[in-house]
């Protein structure tokens, strides 16, 4: 039954997901009108030329004249207008939440704080390297929206916490919160809260995977999901010592031995290990695992090897936007000279200080900049405050000696200087390939 026929639907925010919403929906004959609190939206030209457009703010008229509001991950249900429009009862959605009404296929869904891009890269890569028909969307590459259009057989969707707050109807095969630090605290009141919004993936889901090194993956309420644990010892996945070799184990089974694995650290370990259990969960077989475990070598902006010269390592981790990410980069990171390392930007409101013991380590030399160097700066014993990256990058170039790392990982944000977090990236490597 096509529930969305001649009703009235505002969307909320353009770009490709709202692109995606506004195809979607007009496909089910519904009446879309588009808003966007950008005076130039991306994908404004895209718009089919009979949607209606506001742009530079929230049209309130069009929200309270709507039947549904599905509003970009983007936008803060606490934003005063959409707070006007649910006391009215209108209903506010998400496209995450009009893609689980629609989906017939078993979905794979992932969240966490830091390495759910990794995991769901690499479970999709699992699921093709076995033959099985899946599409990898929602948070990361194509909007979830979109494949629904194409014949497949898994879903794996990466989910952020924003995606999953207008999220209710989601009924997942497998469903996993890698981890929880703080992130987006401009936007939840706590930790806790952003928490909950988190755990959302767990409802109604028929497996539930938890860290099991990390106690706030688990949920707060009673889940009706069969639940499974990951983590470096004594947790269903886990890592263990076999014929000399330290091996990945499902139980008791050896999955790969780690050298035979493709990515490398301990961070990555246990993105193994969690993708492992979800595409288990989901029925991808071992010899599918096992070769992209042996061929996936990782993401782009994900601890990436930008560039070597004279003995020295630069990294390009810009995909680390927040503290737990760089939390990860750092520990346990084995480098036999200085460890130049590059933080700052917008840290969305984080508490920096458990960084403290990780960057004032006797080889660790602090490079701070943009919109929260200087509070980076002050944890720091060793360290240099910086406009911008491109600046720290040419005063540090003339000490590397061979044996040394350069490590763009942040702990923030780009946006306070940068498009994205890829572009920042990108001027790394191209600056680190100057030390010729």
């Amino acid at each position: 039954m096509n529930t969305y026929q001649n009703k009235k639907i505002a969307v909320i925010g353009l770009g490709k997901t709202g692109l995606s919403c506004v195809h979607f929906l007009r496909n089910k004959k519904a009446r879309v009108r588009v808003m966007d609190t950008r005076l130039h939206p991306a994908g404004a030209d895209s718009l089919p030329p009979d949607v209606p457009l506001h742009m530079g703010g929230l049209n309130q008229q069009w929200l309270l004249e709507s039947d549904m509001i599905v509003a970009s991950p983007g936008v803060a249900l606490k934003t005063p207008e959409i707070q006007t429009a649910l006391a009215a009862g209108i209903e506010v959605v998400g496209d995450i939440e009009l893609f689980c009404r629609e989906a017939i296929k078993p979905i794979i869904a992932i969240t966490g704080s830091n390495g759910k891009s990794t995991v769901t890269t690499l479970v999709y890569e699992m699921a093709k390297a076995a033959g099985v028909k899946a599409a990898m969307g929602g948070n990361i590459g194509v909007p979830a929206l979109s494949l629904l259009e194409q014949d497949i057989d898994l879903y794996v969707l990466e989910l952020s916490s924003f995606q999953l707050e207008t999220t209710y109807s989601l009924r997942a095969a497998a469903a996993t919160v890698l981890t929880i630090s703080e992130d987006h605290m401009n936007r939840y009141a706590g930790l806790e809260a952003y928490r909950q919004a988190k755990l959302k993936i767990y409802h109604q889901a028929a497996v539930i995977l938890v860290n099991h090194d990390d106690l706030l993956t688990y949920p707060t309420q009673v889940e009706s999901g069969h639940q499974w644990c990951f983590g470096a010892q004594n947790a269903d996945y886990s890592l263990k010592t076999v014929a000399g070799k330290l091996c990945f184990m499902a139980r008791d089974e050896v999955i790969l031995p780690c050298d035979e694995a493709a990515l490398s650290g301990r961070h990555n370990a246990m993105n193994i290990l969690a993708a492992t259990a979800l595409a288990q969960a989901a029925g991808i077989n071992l010899a599918g695992i096992r070769t992209a475990l042996r061929t996936f070598k990782g993401l782009p902006h994900r601890f990436q090897l930008a560039h070597f010269a004279h003995g020295v390592r630069w990294i390009n981790d810009s995909k680390a936007t927040n503290v737990g990410s760089t939390m990860a980069a750092l520990t346990d990171l084995d480098v036999a000279g200085t460890l130049h390392l590059l933080l700052g930007g917008d840290g969305k409101g984080a508490d920096f200080s458990p960084l403290r013991p990780l960057i004032n380590q006797p080889h660790v030399v602090c490079y701070c900049f943009g919109q929260d160097g200087k509070s980076l700066a002050a944890l720091a014993k060793r360290r240099y405050l910086f406009a911008t990256m491109a600046q720290a990058i040419e005063f540090l170039r003339s000490t590397l000696k061979a044996g040394d790392m350069v490590l763009l990982s942040p702990a923030c944000a780009s946006l306070d200087q940068f498009d994205s977090f890829e572009q920042r990236g990108e001027v790394f490597a191209a600056l680190a390939a100057q030390d010729e």
